[in-house]
């Protein structure tokens, strides 16, 4: 089988909008890949991942809705009307995108692959597509969600002081597009990235533009104000308690924002964990700062799955 150079790249129209996606492979292959980004990030944060993984399986990968190629509608919080041209984002709704999308264009059982937010999306999408068309998870640095409400318990105690304050500022359109525009700047993407690749590698021009192209279309901000006001939504551990799918782990040692100590609870508290690989040095995004150990986990994964 031979994979093409660069992935096949196409728009799919769901629930009135375009979702970006990409795709490498054989597609008439009887299993698939999914990738799922993580936040702010798109279907080509998958740049060392896919050409490797498509040698072997079909390899798709998704924007999710409000970033990379997709459609950015505006925000709508809870207390806010709903209207045709809003959309509340939350993980049940690109958990749904997900899962509408290995029904509709994939057609055949997947094993979702999901870094960051990109992997609580795949543990609810692999709820909702069930045993039969989801096969395996594989979670890279799940997001852990600690300003979520049902965290405040391991927050320190003034937390739960400025809490309502917090809430209301970033529910304020104005805020959260200011921080996002300050936030979507070469510099500033490049020092973040310092922080989340702590190894170096692999920062460079390519990665800084492929996450800065989107962050420049005019509803960009519309997905973070979303993101940062969802205080009550799913949490990683939840999701795993009752999940009969095999699920697979892949965690930066060195990550900055989700800790590898709660990765390792995890792996002792779900059965349907199957296994935790440490990358060294590593830090939130080690598909992308180390691709060689974790392409080598997700084939090793693939070739029990083909077994």
């Amino acid at each position: 089988m031979n994979a093409p150079l660069a992935p096949i790249q196409a728009l799919w129209a769901w629930n009135s909008h375009h979702i970006g996606w990409s795709v490498m492979g054989d597609q008439t292959a009887p299993t698939a890949v999914l990738l799922i980004h993580g936040f702010g990030a798109n279907t080509n944060h998958w740049r060392f991942n896919q050409p490797v993984l498509a040698k072997q399986v079909p390899t798709y990968a998704i924007d999710l809705l409000g970033f990379g190629r997709s459609d950015q509608p505006q925000a709508r919080l809870n207390d806010e009307p709903a209207s045709e041209k809003t959309v509340q984002y939350c993980f049940d709704l690109w958990a749904q995108q997900v899962a509408d999308f290995c029904h509709d264009v994939i057609d055949r059982p997947v094993v979702l692959v999901g870094n960051s937010i990109g992997g609580v999306v795949a543990l609810r999408a692999a709820q909702l597509l069930g045993e039969e068309h989801c096969k395996e998870v594989v979670l890279i640095d799940c997001a852990q969600r600690l300003m979520d409400d049902k965290q405040l318990a391991t927050q320190p105690t003034w937390m739960a002081w400025i809490r309502p304050l917090l809430k209301t500022l970033v529910s304020q359109r104005w805020l959260s597009t200011t921080l996002f525009r300050n936030a979507a700047r070469p510099a500033l993407i490049r020092s973040v990235l310092k922080k989340a690749y702590p190894s170096g590698g692999n920062v460079d021009d390519e990665l800084v533009s492929l996450l800065l192209g989107p962050s420049q279309r005019p509803g960009a901000s519309e997905a973070f104000r979303g993101f940062i006001n969802l205080f009550d939504d799913h949490l990683a551990p939840d999701l795993l308690k009752d999940l009969s799918i095999p699920v697979h782990m892949i965690w930066g040692e060195a990550d900055p924002w989700e800790p590898l100590k709660e990765a390792k609870e995890w792996k002792k508290k779900h059965q349907c964990i199957q296994s935790l690989l440490v990358i060294p040095d590593a830090g939130h995004c080690p598909h992308d700062e180390s691709p060689k150990p974790v392409n080598k986990q997700l084939l090793l994964i693939l070739n029990q799955q083909a077994t």
